[in-house]
């Protein structure tokens, strides 16, 4: 693994069109449940928001960990 390489997986993000293939909902479900709740646009978060969150954080988690243990590797 080199530099770039390492550095491209530490960076990545979630986006929010992952988010809401996850949650099977349209991205702009999400991006309008992101929005301020005084905002005439704004709609609740897709039902069980929270275990795929959750979701999406263990993978990324498990992703790091990963890179975490290739970089430690003599």
């Amino acid at each position: 693994m080199d530099f770039k390489e390492a550095t491209d997986v530490l960076t990545r993000r979630i986006t929010a069109d992952e988010i809401a293939e996850a949650a099977g909902v349209s991205i702009s479900s999400i991006a309008r449940a992101r929005l301020d709740p005084s905002s005439s646009a704004y709609r609740s978060p897709p039902d069980n928001w929270e275990a795929v969150l959750a979701r999406l954080a263990r993978t990324r988690m498990e992703e790091l960990g990963t890179l975490a243990g290739r970089l430690e590797k003599p």
